[in-house]
């Protein structure tokens, strides 16, 4: 009887400490979810009550140009984002993990854009972009070359974005590589110094394969990190020039908030959460397939 109640007692602290997360669950992402299921087969403006349509939005959707003008700015994006911040954190990363000086200064150092605001750092870069008195284009004319419009030509401008994307995040990624080289064995770098093996050999043959689940893990992030582009271009260029930098985040944004298409936009963001998901799989499949290649 004692043993019974004991029982009792353990179950219902343990209902108690699961009972916050239950509640966090159902209101931040179960309801969601389930309102944006249902916001796809209607039409509403916040105002207005919800108006039936069926598969309206989707059919709006396939014929929607712009959206896939967003997926491919944003897909764009991604293929200059990821090569740049993996090779520049592990740059600094093998950098910071030899014998430096000061090295617990400079890894501090380098993570710092990582925790000030994004918002804060584009208008700092915005300055620095500046086609007359930017910072950057005073250097060139300084060095006798011509000025770029980093944010005023289609061709430059989401590369622009890409650059200064690196610099506020790379100090996260930086970290990841530093502690993947550390759990290295220094046994194997030193059998292979006996062996012969030069420092770039063992880069290669030892570093990169030992880094593999730690690249893994920086494609995820980076992969997720540039799908969801928003405040930079935002703020920047607010999707221009001709359209060259609205990533599709952004173009969901407008559509909920500025064109008040909430269904429709519920119909874009499901889409895109989709198209993220088997991108990321497809991703960690194909490099988890040639590392056991």
């Amino acid at each position: 009887m004692a043993s019974s109640r004991k029982s009792a007692r353990n179950d219902k602290a343990g209902y108690a400490l699961s009972l916050p997360y239950v509640i966090f669950f159902f209101l931040f992402v179960a309801y969601p979810l389930v309102f944006t299921i249902v916001l796809m087969f209607h039409r509403w403006n916040v105002v207005t009550p919800m108006e039936w349509i069926g598969l309206k939005n989707f059919e709006r959707l396939l014929g929607d140009p712009l959206f896939f003008k967003s997926v491919g700015n944003t897909l764009r994006f991604l293929l200059i984002q990821i090569p740049l911040q993996i090779m520049v954190a592990l740059s600094f990363a093998v950098l910071l993990n030899s014998q430096l000086r000061f090295r617990s200064f400079f890894r501090t150092l380098y993570f710092l854009p990582v925790v000030v605001s994004g918002v804060v750092v584009t208008i700092l870069w915005q300055q620095l972009y500046s086609y007359d008195a930017g910072l950057l284009n005073r250097l060139l004319v300084g060095l006798g070359v011509s000025k770029i419009p980093w944010l005023v030509d289609p061709d430059t401008a989401m590369p622009s974005i890409a650059l200064m994307s690196t610099w506020k995040n790379v100090g996260i990624y930086i970290i990841l590589f530093v502690v993947g080289l550390q759990n290295i064995p220094r046994e194997l770098y030193e059998s292979a110094s006996i062996d012969g093996a030069t420092a770039m050999r063992q880069f290669f043959r030892i570093t990169l394969p030992m880094l593999n689940p730690t690249v893994v893990v920086v494609l995820v992030l980076s992969t997720i990190g540039g799908f969801s582009l928003f405040i930079e271009p935002y703020v920047l260029t607010g999707g221009g020039p001709m359209q060259s930098t609205l990533s599709t985040v952004l173009y969901i944004y407008n559509q909920a908030f500025y064109f008040s298409h909430m269904g429709y936009a519920a119909t874009l963001g499901f889409l895109f959460a989709l198209v993220i998901l088997v991108a990321v799989l497809l991703q960690k499949r194909v490099v988890e397939t040639e590392s056991t290649a």
